[in-house]
């Protein structure tokens, strides 16, 4: 196995942001061509998200896709053996059909949808994505090369697992000449941790694929014309004449857009910013485009040459959306996705996992990382505040939160996202197209901790609290305080605080709040925060006319509407469908909801929900069975007794896990008491199942010991 690089955990948030500062620059204007492009924007230095009146951190098929497919390894224990069946397994975990991920643009004209189908009808991969099954033209789009850079990065210096683990992972969806692309940027990245010269780069990736394909052709030709012409312009010109979107079929093929991919590398002049510039002016699919070149120069060269230009970090914060049907992990930031990869790729080493400052959420261990952290934006009131990461006392990076202003009625705060920030912001993704389906990471009975340090420099003591904003019925935020610590200069304290019930709404952003018995200003650290242990809540309609209550649950139905008298009616026409909400950090829990099973071929409750296919769950089925199933790579039923139910019927249904056991009851009589040590869920979200009907819930209550009916 090789050696990692001893920088191997910042190089990997250096190739994470990377790709996402190129994505949320180029989606802005994603298929423009290159006239459009100079004569609407000139030449793109720089975000242009404003000019174009729309969000800077969006949802977007390249991101979702890249750090969603990826956990193939880490569900299937890491192994460096893993199949192509067993990310094609994944997808139909994940991927929450028309809804998340994709562009759902249908059989044979999406080639992701396509496989999509493939795979759903009982293809395996890799015959999913096989020409012979879906056509030259399908398989050579360029989806496999937008999702890849995570297979690179899991392989530092190891450019032939890297190629690889990308051709398994590619052919999913893809085939031909698509596999090769992929390959070739997998390779450039996972060497791009231990080689710095381009050339040699091409070189590496280039050995690795067939002499007489396409892009190996292809790449040779465009090192020609770069080598004898300094002008960029002239060049993608050339690329234009003879690989151009008029030589190949479909909506946006593989081979056109590697070209330029090339092409801004080797005259970029291993620049960050002048590379992003000449591929996103190009055009063509530039998000997709300008996401590998980020991420390849973001390994290769690292932070210092992303910090090197303008700030592209600080209007990023490292805030990033991953919206899959595993909801809990959808709000999350650069460096935990960072840490993800990390603990994925030092497994395949051999190494143990890493856990900075003892496995906290936001530990900001590496340099500038802010995970999601600025000013908060309630009540207008209030004292100014902004944040940087620097050093700690032990070199481990802190946030460093400067105040300025503060006095009583005048407190500073700052946050970050827990869940979905605005409903301005989840309606915008909605009607864009890749909606943005989240549940919050923190909930109600959780306990909330955070280190804190005051500068010593600060002239008088400081009262500091931790503090949550979460959704009311009417979708307005409300806060929810902590009681106030005073901090000396020089002082530091751990805070703790379980956090009281919201009566199941929502909490959307967790921060720090900090005051002054005189308007003052001065530094404050927060080493880190974290919180743990099961939520004690009732997940139920609160009234009123809000919306972002519901749309805290995952919505993987064909069916659920708001305008219903009871919270939760599902409607499944064919096949099994759940909505779910929680996180993969719910493990010892107990969850209970009363079900109306109006029509349902099968239909019950779930605990440790993982995507649409990694469960276990409590079910009711019509041919007079209970059942407790675990969804794994199918149904293995745990246990089965006789249980006669008509149409109509209400019945309360209860799971709770502790470890490897499983208990189940349904109306009070506990039916089953299993252990599961063959593969077991370790944890996850809490959700309601139907299969091929129609069910009815009011509230789902959720809890190491169930709350209370207002939880």
């Amino acid at each position: 196995m090789t050696q990692l690089p001893s920088d191997y955990a910042e190089r990997v948030y250096a190739g994470v942001l990377g790709k996402i500062i190129g994505v949320y620059l180029g989606r802005p204007f994603e298929g423009w061509s290159y006239d459009r492009i100079l004569q609407e924007l000139g030449e793109v230095w720089y975000y242009v998200h404003e000019k174009r009146n729309v969000p800077l951190i969006v949802t977007d098929d390249d991101i979702s896709g890249t750090f969603t497919f990826l956990r193939a390894l880490p569900d299937y224990a890491n192994r460096r053996d893993l199949t192509a069946a067993q990310i094609g397994q994944s997808w139909l975990n994940y991927i929450i059909e028309q809804r998340t991920i994709l562009w759902w643009g249908g059989m044979g004209n999406s080639t992701e949808h396509t496989a999509f189908l493939r795979l759903k009808q009982g293809i395996p991969a890799p015959q999913s994505g096989s020409m012979a099954l879906n056509g030259q033209v399908v398989a050579e789009q360029i989806g496999s090369q937008i999702f890849i850079d995570g297979w690179a990065m899991v392989a530092p210096g190891d450019p032939e697992l890297a190629a690889d683990l990308a051709r398994r992972a590619a052919s999913v969806s893809h085939d031909g000449e698509a596999i090769y692309g992929a390959q070739v940027v997998a390779a450039l990245e996972a060497q791009a941790f231990v080689e710095r010269d381009l050339n040699r780069l091409l070189d590496t990736a280039l050995s690795l694929i067939p002499n007489q394909s396409l892009i190996y052709r292809m790449i040779g030709q465009i090192r020609e014309w770069h080598a004898a012409e300094p002008d960029w312009r002239k060049t993608r010109a050339q690329i234009a004449a003879h690989y151009g979107y008029d030589k190949y079929g479909g909506n946006c093929h593989m081979v056109p857009n590697h070209a330029l991919i090339i092409h801004a590398l080797l005259h970029g002049e291993d620049d960050f910013q002048k590379s992003l510039m000449i591929v996103n002016t190009c055009g063509w699919d530039t998000d997709c485009n300008s996401g590998n070149v980020g991420c390849i120069l973001g390994i290769k060269n690292g932070l210092t040459a992303i910090d090197a230009g303008p700030d592209w970090r600080g209007p990023v914060a490292d805030r990033m959306y991953l919206a899959t049907a595993d909801g809990g992990r959808a709000i999350t930031d650069a460096l935990t996705e960072s840490y993800h990869i990390v603990q994925i790729g030092r497994a395949l080493a051999g190494e143990a996992p890493v856990s900075p400052k003892q496995g906290a959420r936001f530990h900001f261990s590496l340099p500038g990382a802010v995970q999601g952290f600025g000013p908060s934006a309630e009540p207008e009131t209030q004292g100014s505040a902004s944040v940087e990461q620097v050093p700690g006392p032990r070199q481990e990076g802190c946030l460093a939160i400067h105040y300025k202003g503060v006095a009583p009625g005048h407190p500073a705060r700052v946050a970050t996202p827990t869940f979905i920030p605005s409903r301005s912001v989840a309606d915008y993704f909605i009607k864009r197209g890749y909606a943005l389906l989240a549940s919050p990471t923190l909930y109600s009975g959780q306990r909330l901790r955070a280190q804190l340090r005051a500068d010593a420099g600060n002239a008088a003591p400081v009262q500091v609290n931790l503090y949550v904003s979460f959704y009311q019925a009417d979708d307005t935020q409300e806060i929810l305080r902590a009681p106030q610590q005073p901090l000396a200069p020089g002082e530091q304290v751990e805070l703790t605080w379980l956090l009281p019930a919201t009566q199941g709404l929502p909490i959307c952003a967790v921060g720090v709040e900090l005051s002054h018995a005189h308007r003052a200003d001065g530094t404050l650290y927060l080493e880190w925060l974290t919180w743990e242990g099961p939520p004690e809540c009732v997940l139920a309609n609160p009234g009123g006319d809000g919306v972002m209550w519901r749309r805290a649950w995952v919505n993987g139905v064909d069916q659920y509407d708001a305008w219903w008298p009871e919270a939760f009616r599902l409607v499944q026409n064919s096949g099994r469908g759940l909505i779910s909400q929680g996180t993969r950090e719910w493990t010892d829990y107990r969850a209970q909801a009363t079900l109306t099973l109006h029509l349902a071929k099968t239909a019950g409750l779930a605990v440790r929900v993982q995507g649409m296919r990694r469960y276990y769950a409590l079910l009711l089925c019509n041919d007079g069975k209970a059942r407790l199933v675990k969804a794994l790579d199918g149904d293995t039923v745990l246990a089965e007794c006789a249980f006669g139910w008509t149409f109509g019927a209400v019945h309360e249904f209860e799971l709770s896990t502790r470890g490897t056991s499983i208990e189940a009851s349904i109306d009070g009589h506990l039916l089953f008491s299993v252990q599961d040590s063959d593969r077991p869920l370790d944890g996850g979200a809490v959700a309601l199942v139907v299969e091929e009907g129609r069910i009815m819930c009011d509230a789902v209550r959720v809890g190491a010991s169930l709350p209370p009916q207002n939880g």
